[in-house]
């Protein structure tokens, strides 16, 4: 059962562009998640905005672009970029926004300030991105975000396996991240087993690496 707005209930705006927004009164994020679930999928647009205005904050979601934005109006004035390859990531993203607004999606990929770097290669993204951690925690704690989203131990708990069954096409900035950052903490890669799927990145365990999964699981 969600977690009651306290105090609620909240109001949302939904808006596409048209001029027919909706406002919603909705008592927690997951009858907030509903509303805007139907408003999604019963709409075809190139942008979608939700609003907490109380909170100055908003999410917009971009599906034609492949981009996610996520705005906090109040001082200082926030808005950083995410470049999105999978449809699957967008109504997810609501969801966290209405769990816990603008910082609630911290930990859910790549973000950049500046909307010019999403038109760098994935690859360059990615070492752009890992550039910014430059300690050993800070590191840790990013590589522990990637692995939350689609990582597990290997049956042996001899490896992490990052980017389980994914293909060499998926996640490709991020996975470019991972690997400078593995670089940089001097993690050991190992080769993937023959039967691993093609983008998938295992690493031998390291006491560092458990410590930071184990607050993120």
């Amino acid at each position: 059962m969600a977690r009651p707005y306290k105090p609620g209930p909240k109001q949302f705006v939904f808006a596409v562009g048209d001029g027919n927004d909706q406002r919603v009164s909705v008592g927690d994020a997951q009858e907030a998640y509903v509303a805007f679930s139907a408003f999604f999928r019963e709409r075809e647009s190139d942008a979608y905005t939700i609003s907490d205005e109380p909170a100055g904050q908003s999410l917009v979601l971009m599906p034609g672009q492949g981009v996610i934005t996520r705005i906090k109006d109040t001082a200082p004035r926030r808005s950083e970029h995410l470049q999105v390859d999978r449809g699957n990531r967008y109504l997810p993203s609501a969801m966290l926004f209405f769990e816990n607004g603008f910082s609630g999606l911290d930990r859910f990929g790549q973000w950049f300030s500046d909307p010019a770097a999403l038109d760098a290669s994935p690859e360059t993204r990615g070492a752009a991105r890992a550039a910014t951690f430059t300690t050993e925690a800070a590191a840790v704690e990013e590589v522990a975000r990637i692995w939350a989203d689609s990582g597990c131990v290997d049956p042996t708990d001899q490896y992490y396996v990052f980017f389980d069954s994914h293909g060499p096409d998926d996640d490709r900035a991020e996975r470019a991240e991972l690997l400078a950052l593995i670089e940089f903490l001097g993690v050991e890669r190992v080769d993937a087993p023959a039967e691993a799927a093609g983008g998938e990145v295992w690493v031998r365990v390291d006491a560092r690496l458990d410590a930071a999964f184990a607050r993120w699981s």
